[in-house]
């Protein structure tokens, strides 16, 4: 207890005992003739450490490397994309000389954008997309945030009020109806030896909206009653999506086992896909297409949006609307109510 009574037949036996900076710091010690003067003491002094608390604070030595590790025990581990933000983080770190992290600056991190340079050996002058710059800074703030949000760290977010950089709506291209058959047979007659198998992952994309990486992942008992159960998502939910009777006896012919349906790696999905696109995909979205395709043409054909939300996963429904314009519907007041109808 904080305050006790030492009864030592003192004039003062009352002892208020309290750690203002923790277990770790500066110890008081007083002694008082009565309970209530002790108690009133304690409350005076915690109080003003609340009010004041630079008066608690010792000196952190930390640096930013220590403070990214100490988000990784505490969270980073735990999230699905933890590992690639973490190495995000690190390289900016590194690039920054690993500063203290109580002398990290807003004024630091925008110096350091307006001389970024690309972190590919092979590809050094390649220009850097307001979209790269805006992940590193989502990154950052929220490795702070978090360690705020635990305690972890007394001061405020040094990134609190640095604007996102603004960029361009980026394109989501999809595959036409007259280029999917193509596309479908260029994998068919591709090189790759497990050539089948990605067809029929491609298919599963095509159908459900998955990412590859989440067809890909599946095993015989994630198949149900002509449903696909994909577990190993982004979000880390699971959700359940209907395909129809003739892609459930694909995915079984070319499985028959039970385990895991699929043994091609991502990578070779990757090439194959890659090499079976058309050139009009823009650089970066060669699996992403195949999610793309699904979402546009079930909006094209008077799809719910709410519905290929959940369909896809998304916790969001800002992401989702993304494909609204594709709605038949979308915006069609601007015929019936412009000036010249």
């Amino acid at each position: 207890m904080s305050v006790r009574n030492l009864k030592d037949k003192s004039k003062n036996p009352w002892l208020c005992e309290c750690y203002p900076q923790g277990r770790e710091g500066k110890r008081i010690r007083k002694r008082f003739s009565t309970k209530g003067e002790a108690t009133t003491f304690e409350r005076f002094t915690m109080r003003e450490i609340e009010e004041k608390p630079w008066l608690a604070q010792k000196t952190d030595n930390r640096r930013l490397l220590d403070i990214l590790k100490l988000w990784w025990c505490l969270h980073g581990h735990s999230v699905k994309t933890g590992k690639q933000t973490y190495n995000i983080i690190k390289i900016f770190i590194q690039k920054i000389d690993n500063p203290l992290a109580i002398k990290f600056t807003a004024q630091d991190y925008l110096h350091y954008r307006s001389t970024r340079q690309s972190h590919h050996s092979t590809r050094p002058n390649i220009v850097i997309a307001a979209a790269t710059h805006n992940i590193e800074l989502k990154s950052l703030r929220a490795m702070f945030n978090l360690l705020i949000k635990y305690n972890e760290w007394k001061l405020e977010n040094p990134l609190k009020n640095i604007q996102l950089m603004r960029s361009s709506e980026r394109e989501l291209a999809f595959l036409s109806k007259e280029q999917i058959p193509l596309f479908l047979d260029k994998v068919a007659n591709d090189k790759s030896p497990l050539s089948n198998e990605i067809l029929i992952a491609i298919k599963i994309c095509l159908s459900t909206g998955a990412r590859i990486g989440e067809a890909l992942s599946l095993n015989h008992s994630n198949i149900t009653h002509q449903k696909l159960i994909f577990t190993d998502t982004k979000s880390k939910k699971n959700r359940s999506v209907p395909i129809s009777s003739m892609l459930y006896d694909e995915i079984i012919n070319v499985s028959p086992k039970a385990g895991n349906i699929f043994t091609v790696s991502y990578y070779a999905c990757w090439e194959c896909v890659r090499r079976a696109l058309p050139p009009h995909v823009p650089k970066g979205q060669a699996t992403h297409i195949l999610r793309h395709t699904f979402a546009s043409y079930f909006m094209i054909n008077g799809g719910n949006i709410l519905v290929l939300q959940r369909i896809l996963g998304h916790s969001k429904i800002d992401q989702t609307m993304a494909y609204a314009h594709f709605s038949p519907d979308h915006l069609m007041e601007a015929v019936r109510l412009n000036p010249l109808t």
